[in-house]
Order: structure tokens, then C-alpha cells, then sequence
């Protein structure tokens, strides 16, 4: 591939709902250019961005991918990204790199959440969008319709450059009306055809529209406009331009990416109207010690480039993805990474299409590649010159929403597994592995059930060990409620040096959530010295509670009384008895279970605001508030037990389509209602049998 100036590149992101057709889209590009022979297909498995094992299995992106290619005389970079919400991670490292985006809607079927979620992150990033309304060769197609729809769902700057034509049910070409001219698809080539009469009245009202949205984009077209003259070819451009760089103007294309019909006018339409990196001549950053810097988009500029994604490869070992926003970066070269405060030094650089690596020997400000083996840096790592340390904007990876617990299918598998995953999580921003020490389990989370689900799947072909995902345990604890005074002995004097401890200890509900120790001993009847070893034994004891065996918290245990034995008594014997009051006094002093509450807030449109209370009620929810967010979202505020939060993450998608997002965090203990202790505490007794008849 030859080298492009900054005017020459162009970075894509193409985005939508699962089943759009991007994966094809990226394909039906790369045969254009030459770069294939010939045309993968998704359901074979055969498509350059759908390279990874569990894509070719599932059918389905999971990973983003980029697909440089060259038309024109530029070079786009196309970037893949998946569709399904359980893999937002990878759509936001894709939009972050991209300079604009194009939002893929299927011609049945219309936009849906996918559009709208596509549609907002575009927004956020603040980069330019087309919509390419996809599968117009597919039976029911209806362009006008899905175009109604986008207009109602994101406003009136959305206008159709194009119009298809139908022959028949069949899509056989469509009408430019920038330049109103038809074309037909004769294979390969695009051959001139008339402008159906039917379409006359639909192209006059887009042809007012786009006038009047070119007069808003400058005040000497708006002149221009109502003074009655008519736009040359420049103030066209110019206008087009403008428009589409500040989203007031959102064009709309269409075509099969399937048949290859109208995807080479797309790709035109990319270099003519999406931006080139230089095209927003500077960017912000900021210096280590968090001073805001400006720096200019120039290959001459020092050297900046981010690190969006990282890739786990068994054979190769880590492949870091970056951009460069400012600078050279060069094969063999050193740089630094300003995050981790460490020097790396650079191998072969290289382009990625799909998973094939095109080495080369430096990479321009604007343009994507990656590079092996960095010893020290991640996604979301900053790599610069180390004379002049920069900290580029970080990619914002929404928190995992779903937590389910690792099982090994075979015995000695603990150690692969834990290895696996932590490279899986290197991998992957929004995934999570986390040992509970206190239920022994390995906890893992993601966005939702499918991503858990390829996660295990990747664990299994890429490491080697298969698991089981079962719920995790509620860490659960317990406490006392009521004062009791009990006696605690432990006499053992059969025969040469004896055993002996005597206590009396006061139990009762605490402040502070550790053990809180005191002693009112009168008249040395337990010596001082033994004082620490009660204390310690109570410690050792309330690691376990009697209810369920869950700590016990909020105790205080106070030694009021007890005797020795100048011989016999020992740190030990008073350790033993306090156990032996502790056992016997907490079932007197009213125990009860105290299961952990979440602090839970939920973001959805105002529409569901009731099936959402309700759910939450449910759940035994405890709803504190509502708060109105932009853009017609509601804030709703609960407190709600953990237990009842595990698979909430599905729910939530279900009920609102996937519109919904929660975020939950650990509030507090409270006493867990009787008819849910009791299925506890019986739980927790089964299972202490059956570990018991094992032994």
C-alpha cells in the first residue's frame, strides 16, 4: 500500500443493530478495491472481519475490526463494529478512532435501538454520520418508508441523496439527486438510465430541503437563498460540506451490500463528503500533571497515538491497536507510554485487515495500525516522545452489568483458568474477574449473558479448560439483637498438666461492625494476661455464625467474670472458652440474618417508568426517587437487595428493548425479611451436610 498525505485518509466507523449487514458491507468494500478476489460471506464464515473462531461459530461480529483499503486515491479505513449491546466495549473503541460514522438500517425493518444507540454514541464523539439504509434487494424492502422513520426518530436534517428504482419487486438502480441523474446496476458497472416520472414530486421536495439546509450552513448562501439565486456546483459542495461536518445535514445512501449494488457510490461518497483527520486541525490533551494542551493534527507534530484495543493472540502474543493523532510513528523505533511511565521499544509496525497484518514502515498522524509484544501498555494507554509526555482522552467503558461465578468442569484446572481469564481481561475493558475471598469464588463480570457466554467459549479454545457459570453466593452475615450473660468453661484435668479457662461474657447488638472487646473484671478473676486470648477466641469464632455460618458483625462481648487455675489455666484453655460461650450464648441473644443491600440506579426513557417501579418493587425494592436526565431519560433511584439483582441486567434489556441501563453499588447490611432467612438458613444447612457426609 503506498503512502496517502492526511488529506487522503479516511477513518469510517460503521455501526447499527445486530444484523444490519456492516460485516458485509466492509466486504462488499474490500472487493471493490481489489484487496479480495474473491466475497466472503457471514453464514460461511468467510469474511475478513469476522475472523475470530467464536464469530465464525456464532454468525455474528463480536470484535471490532478495521479494513483498510484504497479507492480513489485514498485510503479508507473501514472500521467494523459489532451490533449486539453485550458488545458496546468494542463499538465505543471503534467510534473512538473514527472521523465519522455510517449507521446502517435493513430496508425491512427500519431503525431500531442498535440505530438509535449508534446514533448517540456518534453524537458524543462529535463526529460527522451517513445512513446507508441496507438489504434493498431483500422481498418487502421499503426505502421511503425506514426513510419516514429516521426523519420522525432524528429530525429534518436527514435527506436522501439517493432514491432507489425498483423494476418490479426488483431493486435495479437509483437516482443521484445532487446531481439528478439515474443509474442502473449492470453487474459490476453502473450504466445511465432516465429518472422514473414517479419520482419527480419526491425529488423537488428533497431538492427544497437540501437548499434550504445548504443556506443554513453559511450567511452568504443564506443570502444567496433569499435573494432567489441559484447555487453553483461550488456552493453545493461547500454548503454539503459544512453541513455534514456540524450534523445539521445527515445524508442518506442506499444499496445491497450483498449484490455489491450501490457500494461503490457509497464509498465515493465517503471520500467526498466524510472528513479527513486534518480536516479538525488541532486536539486537546493533557500534560501528566493535567494541564489542558492544544496540539496541531500534523505528521511533523511530536509524536501522540492512543491505544483503543488490545488483542490476546496465542501465537503472536499481545497486538496493541492505536491511532496516531499527532506525529510519525515508526517501525523499530522507541517510544514512551505516558501511562504507565515506561519505555517501549517498537517492533515492525504493521496495518491489521481483519486478522492479516500488513507491515509498513510508519504510520502519518490520522492514520490506524498496530504493533506486538509492548511490554507495558494496555487499551486506553497513551504512547508519546518521552521529551514532551502527553495523556490523550481516555475511551469511557460502561461498567459490567452481570456477575456470574466460575466453576472448574475438572478438578486442578483452578490455576489455567485463573491465567485465562486475567489475558481475556486484558483484552477486554468491559470484562471483569475478581476472587471473592470470603465465598472462595471466582467472580466474573461482563455487560450481559452473551458476552459471559463467549468469554467462556474463548477460555475453553484459546486456554484449554471448559466452566460452568452458576449464581454467585450473597456474602450474607449475621448479628444479635438482644443482651444475654453466658458462662463459658472449658475443664480438662484427667491426668498429668491440665486445662482450664472460666468465663463469663456478657453478648449484645454492637455499634461498630467489627467485634467491639471490653472487659469489667473486679477482683482479678481472670488475669489480664488472659484477657487477649478470650478476645482472640471470640475473633476465631464469629468468622462463623450459627444461624447459616455467615460472619457475625455489630457484636460487642464484654468478660465480666470468669476464674482460673494457677497451674492449669492457659492462653489456649481461655480461648476454648470463649468459643463455648460464644456457642451457647448467641442462639439465646435473638439472632437474625442480614442479607447486603444495593444502591441501584436505573437510566431508561420516561415510557417505561412504570414497568420499571414496578419490577423493582418486586424485587423488594425500596424506590428513593426519580430524576429527570437529558434527552427524555428518567433516573430512578433504589435501594434493593443484592440478591435480587443477579440477572437484572437481562431483565432490564428485556423490558425496555435494550434502551435501559442500571449501575449498582454495595450499600449496606440489613435484616433480611423471616421467610427469606429461612430459605437461607435451610440452604446453608443442607450444604454444611452434605460437606460433612463427604468428609
Amino acid at each position: 500500500m503506498k503512502d496517502y498525505t492526511m488529506d487522503r485518509l479516511r477513518n469510517i466507523c460503521l455501526m447499527s443493530h445486530g444484523g444490519a449487514g456492516k460485516t458485509t458491507l466492509a466486504e462488499a468494500m474490500l472487493f471493490n478495491t481489489g484487496v479480495l478476489d474473491r466475497f466472503g460471506k457471514v453464514l460461511d464464515g468467510t469474511t475478513t472481519t469476522d475472523y475470530d473462531a467464536e464469530e465464525v461459530k456464532r454468525k455474528i461480529s463480536i470484535s471490532t475490526a478495521i479494513a483498510p483499503c484504497e479507492w480513489k486515491d485514498c485510503k479508507i479505513n473501514v472500521i467494523d463494529t459489532p451490533g449486539y449491546f453485550d458488545f458496546v466495549g468494542e463499538v465505543k473503541q471503534g467510534i473512538r478512532v473514527a472521523d465519522s460514522a455510517a449507521i446502517l438500517v435493513p430496508a425491512k425493518g427500519g431503525p431500531a435501538v442498535g440505530t438509535e444507540k449508534s446514533w448517540a454514541y456518534a453524537k458524543e464523539q462529535g463526529i460527522p454520520k451517513l445512513f446507508f439504509i441496507s438489504k434493498m434487494d431483500e422481498e418487502n424492502a421499503n426505502f421511503f418508508e425506514v426513510l419516514d422513520q429516521l426523519t420522525g426518530t432524528f429530525g429534518k436534517g436527514i435527506i436522501a441523496f439517493q432514491l432507489p428504482i425498483f423494476e418490479g419487486e426488483k431493486f435495479t438502480g437509483f437516482v443521484d439527486v445532487l446531481n439528478m441523474t439515474a443509474k442502473k446496476f449492470d453487474r459490476d458497472k453502473l450504466i445511465d438510465t432516465a429518472i422514473p416520472a414517479g419520482l419527480n414530486d419526491k425529488i423537488s421536495k428533497i431538492k427544497d430541503a437540501l437548499n434550504e439546509a445548504i443556506a443554513e450552513t453559511d450567511e452568504e448562501l443564506m443570502e444567496k437563498f433569499f435573494g432567489g439565486e441559484e447555487f453553483t456546483a461550488d456552493d453545493i459542495r461547500k454548503g454539503l460540506r459544512l453541513g455534514i461536518a456540524d450534523s445539521s445535514i445527515i445524508p442518506v445512501f442506499c444499496g445491497s451490500a450483498l449484490n455489491n449494488q450501490g457500494i461503490q457510490s457509497l464509498m465515493d461518497a465517503i471520500i467526498e463528503y466524510m472528513p479527513s483527520p486534518g480536516d479538525k486541525p488541532t486536539f486537546k490533551a493533557k500534560k501528566p500533571n493535567d494541564d489542558e494542551i492544544e496540539l496541531k493534527v500534523s505528521p511533523t507534530e511530536s509524536l501522540s497515538a492512543l491505544v483503543f484495543k488490545t488483542i490476546a493472540d496465542p501465537f503472536v502474543g499481545k497486538i496493541s491497536m492505536f491511532r496516531v493523532y499527532s506525529g510519525t510513528f515508526k517501525s523499530d523505533s522507541v517510544v514512551y507510554n505516558s501511562t504507565t511511565e515506561k519505555t517501549e521499544k517498537t517492533a515492525q509496525v504493521f496495518m491489521l485487515r481483519g486478522k492479516k497484518q500488513v507491515s509498513v514502515d510508519k504510520l502519518i498522524a490520522g492514520d490506524i495500525g498496530a504493533v506486538a509484544k509492548l511490554q507495558y501498555t494496555n487499551t486506553n494507554d497513551t504512547l508519546c516522545e518521552q521529551a514532551t509526555p502527553l495523556i490523550l482522552n481516555k475511551i469511557e467503558f460502561p461498567e459490567p452489568a452481570l456477575s456470574l461465578a466460575v466453576e472448574p468442569k475438572a478438578k486442578g484446572d483452578e490455576e489455567k483458568i485463573g491465567s485465562g481469564l486475567n489475558r481475556l481481561q486484558d483484552e477486554d475493558p468491559t470484562f471483569k474477574v475478581h476472587l471473592n475471598t470470603e465465598t472462595h469464588q471466582t467472580v466474573i463480570s461482563g455487560i450481559g449473558e452473551q458476552h459471559l457466554d463467549v468469554i467462556v467459549s474463548k477460555l475453553k479454545a484459546k486456554f484449554g479448560v471448559s466452566v460452568n457459570l452458576v449464581d454467585p453466593k450473597v456474602p450474607y452475615r449475621e448479628t444479635v439483637k438482644k443482651k444475654v450473660k453466658i458462662e463459658g468453661k472449658h475443664k480438662k484435668q484427667s491426668g498429668g498438666h491440665g486445662q482450664f479457662g472460666h468465663v463469663w461474657i456478657e453478648f449484645e447488638h454492637g455499634e461498630t461492625e467489627d467485634l467491639t472487646f471490653e472487659e469489667k473484671i473486679f477482683g482479678g478473676s481472670v488475669p489480664k494476661q488472659y484477657h487477649p486470648a478470650v478476645e482472640k477466641g471470640l475473633r476465631e469464632a464469629i468468622i462463623h455464625g450459627i444461624l447459616a455460618g455467615y460472619p457475625v458483625v455489630h457484636l460487642k462481648a464484654t468478660l465480666v467474670d470468669g476464674s482460673y487455675h494457677d497451674v492449669d489455666s492457659s492462653e489456649m484453655a481461655f480461648k476454648i472458652a470463649a468459643r463455648l460461650a460464644y456457642k451457647k450464648g448467641l442462639p439465646l441473644a435473638a439472632p437474625v440474618l442480614l442479607e447486603p443491600v444495593s444502591h441501584v440506579e436505573v437510566y431508561i426513557p420516561d415510557s417505561y417508568m412504570g414497568d420499571i417501579i414496578g419490577d423493582l418493587n418486586k424485587r423488594r425494592g425500596r424506590i428513593l426517587g426519580m430524576n429527570p436526565q437529558e434527552n427524555g431519560l428518567q433516573e430512578v433511584v433504589a435501594d434493593v437487595p443484592t440478591a435480587e439483582m443477579f440477572k437484572y441486567a437481562n431483565d432490564l434489556r428485556s423490558m425496555t428493548q435494550g434502551r435501559g441501563w442500571f449501575r449498582q453499588t454495595f450499600d449496606r447490611y440489613e435484616e433480611a425479611p423471616s421467610n427469606v432467612a429461612q430459605k437461607v438458613i435451610e440452604e446453608a444447612k443442607k450444604v454444611m451436610t452434605e460437606e460433612d457426609d463427604e468428609e
